[in-house]
């Protein structure tokens, strides 16, 4: 395929990509708000309803904006050859190919994220704060960004750096190498996240000792689940959603609960909480998501070294020569719907997920007070309770409430 040809497949491929996205959100603003059922109404009211329409209208409208602004600059690079006169001036000031590489990215990288600043910043402190959900000061906005950049450079300049030179000097082979080091990092995070780099952001603190901690060891140890490490972590520094994580393995696994969720949820809640958390790793979901990720990252660099040295995506690209960072950013583009298609499977397999561990927890523990925490959690984050069935098909990693609480209550 020529050079030309290719640029404009890109250009279609990014316009559908984006079009289709819109148009699943379009489809799920456009659901009429409905009555309150009355599994909810000891939970809110119509009025309550109207509030999570309207978050709802604001936020999309919002990505329209933003995501058009998005949409215009990247398509402005590729029909102009933005990205070829990057490469051009990154490699007057810099000669081997892997630092000339390492600019291009680096460049990019903050010019993205400068141009994204307004957009995150009115979210946040207008939007967010309009609806009652920011706790975010202007200090933690700004030094997230800061600490996002170190982290960024650390950890992703160093594994780019790396992707770098195996292709240099293995060609299309490097793709076997870079897997196996990702695979091990992938792991490595997975384990040590809570440890490394989490504390940079948050600050975690033991559960203290309690009613709340005597019912979560009592439930663990009646499943089997040896557990020393539950943490609260100081969510409501940026926001008053709540939320539960669980990462790990081993003797490195660790419970995190948002101090918003330990603070509007009853201890039995949050037992129930936990219980569908313990699930997720008693059905070795989290393994399974590893596993899954990683095979799914393997093809995707097997198909990388089938174009990583094709001149014809640097031409398309706007290059005036064979550039590495120019095939990286051009094979993004092509693989664009491939990366959809595998998202809308993994969030297939997610929401899957999600009913077994409810259903563990619901066998192991309780229904009842997880499906009221979950009526909490949706209410205090103005939850849509009837989103359209292909926006869920695409876009939701957990299932609708309305699913939940039905297997839950039934």
């Amino acid at each position: 395929m020529s050079a030309e040809s290719l640029k404009y497949l890109m250009i279609g491929l990014i316009t559908l990509g984006f079009l289709f996205d819109k148009f699943t959100s379009w489809l799920n603003v456009r659901q009429k708000v409905p009555q309150v059922p009355a599994t909810l109404q000891n939970f809110l009211d119509q009025e309550k309803l109207q509030e999570a329409k309207s978050y709802q209208k604001t936020n999309y409208y919002f990505g329209l904006i933003s995501g058009s602004f998005s949409l215009v600059i990247t398509l402005g690079m590729l029909i102009w050859g933005g990205f070829g006169l990057l490469d051009q001036w990154v490699s007057q000031w810099v000669d081997p190919m892997i630092l000339q590489s390492l600019l291009f990215f680096g460049l990019l990288f903050i010019g993205s994220d400068l141009l994204s600043i307004p957009f995150d910043y009115y979210h946040t402190f207008k939007i967010e704060e309009e609806f009652g959900f920011n706790k975010t000061t202007r200090k933690t906005f700004f030094g997230d960004k800061v600490k996002g950049y170190l982290v960024g450079i650390l950890i992703g300049g160093g594994l780019l750096a790396l992707l770098l030179w195996l292709i240099q000097e293995l060609g299309e082979g490097f793709w076997l190498y870079f897997w196996g080091v990702a695979a091990v990092f992938m792991v490595l995070i997975n384990m040590f996240y809570t440890s490394w780099i989490l504390p940079l952001f948050n600050k975690l603190t033991p559960l203290e000792e309690g009613e709340l901690k005597s019912k979560i060891m009592e439930y663990a140890s009646s499943v089997g689940f040896s557990l020393e490490n539950v943490f609260v972590m100081d969510g409501s520094k940026r926001s008053t959603k709540a939320n539960a994580f669980f990462s790990g393995f081993g003797k490195k696994k660790k419970v995190v609960l948002f101090d918003t969720l330990v603070e509007q949820h009853k201890p039995e809640e949050l037992v129930a909480v936990l219980a569908h958390e313990i699930g997720h790793f008693k059905k070795k979901h989290i393994i399974q998501s590893l596993v899954i990720s990683i095979l799914q990252l393997g093809v995707m660099l097997l198909l990388l070294s089938l174009f990583v040295n094709n001149p014809e995506i640097s031409q398309a690209m706007g290059g005036d020569r064979w550039a590495v960072h120019l095939n990286l950013i051009g094979f993004a583009l092509l693989f664009s719907p491939i990366s959809t298609v595998l998202g809308i499977f993994m969030n297939l397999l997610s929401r899957k997920n999600e009913f077994e561990a409810e259903r563990f927890a619901k066998e192991t523990y309780d229904g009842k007070p997880l499906a009221s925490a979950l009526k909490t959690l949706s209410v205090k984050t103005l939850t849509q309770i009837n989103p359209h069935p292909l926006h869920v098909f695409v876009n939701y990693s957990h299932p609708p409430l309305m699913e939940r609480l039905g297997k839950l209550e039934n």
